[in-house]
């Protein structure tokens, strides 16, 4: 991707996370922040415990400080839109246009231009202008009750669905497509990506199981549910987890063999009156050896089952350590550029840094006049 010029206009969730990975691909990405965050490093989260976190979203580009509510803030951004190859954004729809720098005015500069829209709801539909969050667009997909055991509440996971896979992922394959076929055709386009459509997209598979009575709506009875015994976790005698996905029956008989349990069981696996005399037997077989010991045990072993690893130990597991999985960019580890390419490999362009740090020199860079932007900083235009 070297030679494609973006512009972030800077938001939270998977705006941020969706320029990360076109930067990490080797476009050229550069973030306009507000200037009231000159100087500091941005966190969706913000500081917990006095300490700034490491904000891995925001590496790998420039950040200038633009006032788009001067009018020589927002013809800064349409001057920079001449230049660019595609614009994304993150906040609710109609605040880009309030701001005079919407998709009609961009085109209006650049009519190549790809123009980004990442948001929860969308940018129409009866619940466009509402707050929300990745756990909101979740529970109205179905997926969040299909999640956690079959007693008590929803499981809760982390916000990896709706921010970055169903939001941030889907938009930078809809931005890199509409780049594709704006080569062709010479037009941009909107490339509208919600976080409860990108949802959807993902649990797919589980909607069309559930029509065809293949999917219960109870929670922790189904195969990829945790209902089943052979695709589940289990605690070992140090209070240690293992993951078990034995799904095809050559591997669950290869974690009976590991576990000494008799290979007559592999009858039971798919039956499920007997699931529950299955996974009462392998939970006591797991309790009886440190997690330690059974990730010895199941090395070299196909029966698909691993140690549950914390966040500080997945950073040092001699896979990640091998595959260089996390690397070093100013002092903290973090994920190395993924998918991996054989001859035109991603990197990581630098740390984040704090907003409105690359002002003067990105502007120059980018056509200004040095004397043009002493300009605008005496009217406040930028910082």
């Amino acid at each position: 991707m070297t030679g494609l010029k973006i512009i972030e206009l800077a938001g939270l969730g998977p705006g941020p996370w969706c320029a990360m990975l076109l930067s990490d691909l080797g476009a050229e990405v550069l973030r306009i922040d507000r200037p009231s965050a000159v100087g500091s490093l941005r966190t969706d989260l913000g500081a917990r415990n006095g300490r700034q976190p490491a904000f891995v979203n925001d590496r790998g580009r420039r950040s200038i400080a633009i006032d788009l509510k001067h009018p020589d803030g927002v013809e800064t951004v349409l001057r920079l839109v001449e230049q660019a190859d595609a614009l994304l954004e993150g906040h609710r729809p109609g605040v880009m246009e309030r701001l005079g720098v919407g998709p009609d005015a961009c085109f209006a500069r650049n009519p190549r231009l790809v123009y980004g829209r990442a948001t929860g709801w969308g940018q129409d539909g009866p619940l466009s202008q509402t707050a929300g969050h990745d756990l909101n667009y979740l529970s109205l997909s179905g997926l969040l009750a299909a999640m956690g055991p079959a007693s008590g509440a929803p499981a809760i996971p982390l916000n990896l669905l709706g921010d970055y896979a169903g939001g941030g992922l889907m938009l930078a394959m809809g931005m890199l497509s509409a780049l594709w076929e704006a080569r062709g055709s010479g037009r941009g386009q909107v490339v509208d990506a919600a976080m409860v459509d990108g949802i959807a997209l993902l649990g797919g598979v589980f909607y069309g199981q559930r029509q065809s009575g293949m999917h219960s709506l109870e929670r922790g009875t189904n195969m990829l549910d945790g209902g089943a015994p052979f695709y589940s976790v289990y605690e070992t005698a140090d209070g240690g987890w293992m993951a078990v996905g034995a799904i095809e029956p050559a591997f669950f008989t290869e974690l009976l063999d590991v576990l000494g349990l008799e290979p007559e069981l592999v009858d039971a696996q798919w039956d499920r009156a007997r699931w529950p005399r299955l996974r009462a037997r392998l939970a006591a077989v797991f309790r009886t050896r440190s997690r330690a010991e059974w990730e010895a045990s199941f090395a070299g072993r196909d029966a698909c089952t691993t140690p549950v690893l914390d966040l500080d130990e997945a950073l040092k597991h001699d896979h990640a350590l091998a595959r260089h999985s996390f690397i070093p960019v100013d002092g903290v580890l973090q994920p190395a550029p993924a998918p991996r390419f054989s001859r035109t490999p991603g990197a990581v362009q630098g740390p984040a840094v704090p907003a409105g740090t690359n002002t003067t020199r990105a502007l120059i860079d980018w056509g200004f006049d040095p004397r043009e932007v002493d300009a605008l900083r005496a009217a406040g235009a930028v910082v």
